[in-house]
């Protein structure tokens, strides 16, 4: 008799934390290992949200916070949703959870029937498709490739729908690849989706202020998609707060309600000091930020650079998120210093092992021809990093 449930035992592991887990093994043996595969930025959280989280802690904001989170934060995020992103919400359309990732596992949870179709344009992050089959849900991936900016095309998304389809799912700025959709291009999918009223999009935009575009358009203030679609956000990435654990949702009445019922059930409301400290990072201007962005950017042009002097590496210029997205596909079926290279999987082993370099295969985004690089770390690092890779690949 199987001890554990024919649930777990199909559930794949994040392929980015055990690369970080692997990579954290490795420097503790007293390998010089320069981890780039964790999507964290190596900034520390502004003083005036710490500020703001140590008030709370005076003002004794230490029992149960309410399930759907507190009002006066679900009013700010309002307030944030309508100047950053022209979407019009009401307090009860937002659910605060334990981090995004928990937003989007409460979406599956309450709007996926065994055998639905989710559309997927690849490469997609990592969870999504591992919180989708938990949910009963069919992944339907739409492949991309560096030459289209790892972006779909309305034709690609019309092909991908069928009678089972209930969701797409993507991220903009998208992980693993840092493209962003634009607003025509946003409508142009919109235009597909017109034609098929019962289809939800959930729209990760937890990446939005990391954006070297000048633009961010949200798909929910395209006209007719506000209704049917869930905006997903959070504080981890543009504010620095990973380990706050953070995320919220805008979403139609009606499935917030849901998102509320099933939290309820599971974690209730996510931490209460974290959530006081979030109203006070909502609140700010996104120009606080600038700095982060302005770094990102300049890190962003030197890896960009540096990959392009490596033979057999493609990239695309990513315009937001802290990612590059190489194909490395010119070296399937070359042997490395002895090492054969089948795929992407084996490509980022080679470079752990051989670069002391740790990488995600993009297998785990659903491109198996690419890998991802962080770049969330300083410009030294980064340098010394590709440095080892062009030797290792020489």
């Amino acid at each position: 008799m199987n001890v554990l449930s024919d649930r777990i035992n199909n559930l794949s592991t994040s392929q980015t934390l055990a690369m970080a887990a692997l990579a954290r093994e490795l420097k503790a043996q007293g390998k010089d290992i320069i981890s780039l595969s964790l999507g964290e930025p190596d900034f520390n959280t502004p003083d005036f949200i710490k500020d703001a989280a140590k008030k709370a802690i005076d003002e004794n904001y230490s029992t149960y916070s309410p399930v759907d989170g507190y009002a006066d934060l679900k009013e700010a995020i309002c307030k944030k949703f309508k100047r950053d992103n022209d979407l019009e919400y009401k307090p009860a359309n937002i659910v605060v959870s334990t981090g995004a990732k928990q937003s989007l596992y409460n979406i599956a949870q309450v709007m996926l029937n065994e055998g639905d179709e989710v559309i997927l344009p690849a490469p997609y992050w990592v969870s999504y498709f591992e919180i989708i089959k938990l949910s009963g849900g069919t992944p339907v991936e739409v492949p991309t490739s560096v030459e289209s900016d790892f972006k779909i095309t309305p034709e690609q998304l019309e092909k991908a729908i069928t009678p089972k389809t209930k969701m797409m799912w993507f991220s903009s700025p998208c992980n693993p690849s840092g493209s962003v959709y634009n607003k025509e291009e946003l409508t142009a999918l919109c235009k597909v989706l017109e034609k098929h009223p019962n289809i939800y999009v959930v729209s990760d935009e937890i990446y939005e202020h990391i954006n070297f575009s000048g633009t961010f358009c949200s798909i929910g203030s395209i006209p007719g998609m506000l209704e049917r679609t869930i905006t997903v956000n959070g504080v981890a990435k543009a504010f620095a707060m990973t380990g706050w654990r953070i995320g919220y949702i805008g979403a139609p009445e009606f499935i917030a309600k849901a998102c509320t019922k099933i939290q309820g059930q599971v974690t209730s409301g996510a931490n209460s000091i974290a959530q006081r400290a979030t109203i006070t990072a909502v609140e700010a201007d996104p120009k606080v930020l600038h700095h982060m962005v302005d770094a990102f950017h300049k890190r962003r042009d030197l890896v960009v650079g540096l990959i392009q002097e490596i033979p057999g590496l493609k990239i695309n210029v990513p315009e937001g998120a802290f990612y590059v997205f190489p194909d490395v596909s010119e070296y399937f079926g070359k042997t490395l210093k002895g090492t054969k290279i089948e795929n992407a999987t084996d490509f980022s082993m080679y470079l752990l092992a051989e670069a002391n370099v740790a990488t995600v295969t993009g297998e785990a985004f659903g491109n198996p021809n690419c890998i991802r690089f962080s770049y969330a770390t300083s410009e030294e690092l980064l340098k010394e990093a590709l440095r080892r890779i062009k030797e290792a690949l020489s």
